[in-house]
């Protein structure tokens, strides 16, 4: 089996002091700093509850190497433990710091990984071999700066640590920095500058550590890193290597870069083809569950066209057309330009009826992205609500203040993102969109049930999606919108009955057809026909405390967003927000 299939870790028990520890799967519970016996969740090492399928036969999905166009490089996720402190950082639990190993031949490492120790074990770096003609796409670094060492700093730690920054040569960029346990300066030999024309400017992304509780942007901090620009067409590849830095940066000082592809007409060279597609689906697609007391409930498209949804036009509004099943009588193409708008059945009784949908219809519509250079596959999974139901709020000791009809609004899209690692096929990332944003989740953090496949709780009413159930509070303090999520027996499976809506940006049109709905780019509710500023002052009569929320409510709460489809989103051509 390759280096990059594997997700284990190795412990050698050494006496030398200068020596690095190696984790395994076996034993890392039994790993604690010399000074804090707790054991920490890094101490142990994520695994996917089920065994990865063999993937259908392909081109470069899940072979193990991607060519960024004469540099090729390869997922590792097998680490020697470098450096651990045990406070500071997320829940001020300390972070691991770790180099990789067991790199195949002819390949070098860029540099070093970390992560929180709140969180099991669970990462991956790159690691590059010069394919090309010249052979000049790597050189070693000239020398080194020491970034940051702890041993002045009263933390509590297992041994000394040293971060140490490559001085790359004229014409190249450092990925990523060395850490040792020793003051003496890494070999130059330990690691590998890129050239510059494959390399792309990147930014900090989420914490990993600082010696302090909390993030101070005047300290020294950790950071994870990620190229600046990310998207269905950008060309940055994501490294796994993190920043450690002094004070708050900007993406013109970061000293370090990410990698680039050459190969930007390339990208379905290392992405899954449509029976891979299949596969990936059927192994990693979530399982929702509904709020008990949920009226308002997700739906098919077909549904919702073939019992009575209308499509009206500005200026005819009193000459509704029904839809066809599958929207092929929708406006196609244009701007949301406010000529057109989706809504509910006209005569009441099928209005009511419809408003509340039928989850045993309900569809996942899967939008197949290529993201960090065709390095990763982003299978984004909408569902379609046909009305979104009124917010509630918490004010301190009252719990639950309903918001009338804030929040109220016909045609709501939610969606779950997997972010599969086209190395190996393995599951990192999923995103769970909550309102206007929504959260990255790592798959070590997930919840997962029926073996690989992750478990997405739908908000009561405003239908935000959420990795755990319970309550989560939209606000500061005791007071905010609530966003309840709890298992019941209302159950969408996102593998059942799913459609593959796109996956243009890398597969022939012909493979996977766009269905006619898809490219209707209007709202798919009418405007919000009521004052949303007197809706709260009347609220705010009985409830003096709502005045606080005006702040953070949500805009869609406030009808400042219409409810667009899938493809008119930042994130269909974007990353997730």
């Amino acid at each position: 089996m390759h280096n990059y299939q594997l997700f284990t870790v190795t412990i050698l028990i050494t006496l030398s002091i200068i020596s690095s520890e190696k984790l395994s799967s076996n034993n890392m519970g039994n790993i604690a700093g010399s000074n804090n016996n707790t054991i920490l969740p890094v101490n142990t090492t994520f695994k996917l509850p089920a065994n990865i399928p063999v993937w259908p036969k392909g081109d470069g999905f899940a072979s193990g190497i991607i060519d960024l166009g004469g540099l090729k490089v390869s997922q590792i996720s097998t680490f020697n433990k470098v450096w651990t402190t045990q406070e500071g950082g997320p829940d001020n639990l300390g972070a691991t710091f770790f180099e990789p190993t067991g790199i195949p031949e002819g390949f070098f490492m860029l540099g070093s990984y970390s992560q929180p120790n709140n969180k099991p074990f669970f990462g991956f770096v790159l690691v590059a071999k010069d394919d090309s003609s010249t052979g000049a796409l790597l050189k070693k670094p000239i020398d080194y700066t020491l970034v940051y060492t702890s041993n002045s700093t009263k933390i509590k730690q297992d041994k000394d640590g040293y971060v140490w920054l490559p001085t790359p040569p004229e014409g190249y960029k450092a990925l990523g920095h060395v850490v040792t346990n020793t003051p003496h300066k890494p070999s130059l030999d330990k690691i590998m500058c890129v050239r510059s024309d494959f390399t792309e400017q990147c930014e900090t992304y989420s914490w990993i550590w600082g010696p302090q509780k909390s993030e101070d942007d005047k300290g020294f901090n950790v950071h994870s890193i990620r190229p600046t620009n990310r998207g269905i067409k950008a060309q940055g590849v994501l490294v796994g290597t993190f920043l450690a830095h002094v004070g708050a940066t900007t993406t013109s000082t970061i000293p370090l870069s990410c990698l680039k592809t050459s190969n930007i007409n390339n990208f379905s060279s290392s992405m899954p083809n449509l029976p891979q597609i299949n596969a990936l689906v059927q192994a990693y697609a979530p399982i929702m569950y509904l709020h008990p007391d949920e009226k308002y409930q997700p739906c098919s498209t077909n549904w919702f066209f073939s019992n009575g949804g209308l499509l009206y036009h500005k200026g005819e509004e009193s000459k509704p057309v029904a839809i066809e099943p599958n929207g092929s009588n929708l406006p196609q193409l244009g701007s949301n330009d406010g000529t057109y708008w989706l809504d509910l059945p006209s005569d009441k009784t099928n209005h009511d009826r419809v408003k509340k949908g039928d989850f045993k219809t309900c569809q996942a519509y899967i939008h197949v992205k290529p993201m960090f250079g065709g390095t990763f596959t982003d299978l984004a999974m909408w569902v379609f609500y046909p009305f979104n139901g009124p917010g509630t709020a918490k004010l301190g000791l009252i719990s639950k203040v309903p918001l009338g009809k804030i929040g109220e609004h016909v045609g709501d899209w939610e969606h779950v993102t997997l972010r599969i690692s086209n190395f190996n096929g393995w599951l990192w990332n999923i995103y769970f969109s909550q309102h206007s944003k929504g959260q990255w989740v790592d798959a070590s953090m997930a919840e997962f049930q029926n073996g690989n496949k992750p478990v997405a709780y739908s908000s009561l009413n405003g239908h935000a999606l959420y990795p755990k159930a319970g309550l989560v509070l939209q606000g500061t303090g005791d007071i905010g919108i609530r966003n309840d999520t709890a298992k019941s027996n209302m159950v969408v499976e996102f593998g059942v009955g799913y459609e593959i809506v796109a996956a243009g940006e890398y597969l022939e049109k012909e493979i996977v057809v766009e269905p006619p709905w898809l490219n209707y780019f209007r709202e798919w509710g009418p405007k919000i026909n009521y004052d949303v500023k007197e809706e709260l002052e009347k609220l705010e009569k009985v409830f003096p405390l709502l005045k606080e929320l005006q702040d953070i409510l949500p805009s869609e709460l406030l009808g400042e967003e219409g409810p667009t489809g899938p493809k008119v989103k930042n994130n269909w051509g974007g990353d997730e927000s």
